[in-house]
């Protein structure tokens, strides 16, 4: 902001392009028999070249319909992809136990255990036999915070591989291709193909 380039002024010009060709986008909420609560977290570690921060990123759906998400760049410099991942997913838990307790407060019954999928087999790793050494020290924390309520049977931490990581489109420039899958399993989607779906389901 204080030092634009050529550089960041065509990056805002495709941002507003982008949000000028999705003006009839929006994100569909579909009724669903189960009420279970899963979470996809992952970081893009050191992938900005300016100050080698890292972007986190969660998306928390309920039923399979998203009900909340984020995309943050870190205030810090994370020194290894397994602490950018692990405080990803340290701020993803500590959501998803905000929600859960939301829920019980106003009578929601979740029908299994919270899941949280990361596409960083150390991370999940970690969270199921946390190996204290030099290596993860700067991280304890939230190693024991994220630890404390798998042992509880609070939730549970899952390996998702990278091509099933809807995260992803928080986090990481994307190929046209892969973008536009993972949007559509955001849940986003154009109002003309939700008026042609509802035109097949009443032939």
């Amino acid at each position: 902001m204080n030092q634009p380039k050529d550089v960041h002024w065509r990056a805002v010009k495709r941002i507003l392009r982008y949000l000028q060709g999705t003006l009839h986008y929006g994100i569909v909420y579909t009724a669903r028999d189960n009420c279970d609560l899963v979470c996809y977290s992952d970081a893009d570690w050191a992938a900005l070249v300016e100050d080698r921060r890292s972007t986190t990123g969660y998306c928390i759906y309920l039923g399979g319909n998203p009900i909340t998400w984020c995309s943050k760049k870190k205030s810090v410099v994370s020194r290894s992809s397994f602490e950018a991942e692990y405080r990803s997913l340290a701020n993803s838990v500590s959501e998803l136990m905000w929600i859960e307790s939301l829920l019980a407060e106003i009578g929601v019954v979740l029908t299994r255990l919270p899941v949280v999928w990361c596409d960083n087999t150390s991370t999940v790793s970690m969270a199921a036999n946390p190996t204290h050494h030099a290596r993860v020290k700067h991280v304890k924390i939230d190693i024991h915070f994220v630890r404390e309520r798998v042992l509880a049977g609070q939730l549970i931490v899952n390996f998702v591989p990278f091509s099933e990581q809807i995260v992803d489109i928080l986090t990481k420039s994307l190929p046209r291709d892969i973008y536009t899958d993972l949007r559509s399993r955001l849940g986003v989607t154009s109002t003309v193909q939700v008026q042609e779906e509802e035109e097949t389901m009443r032939i």
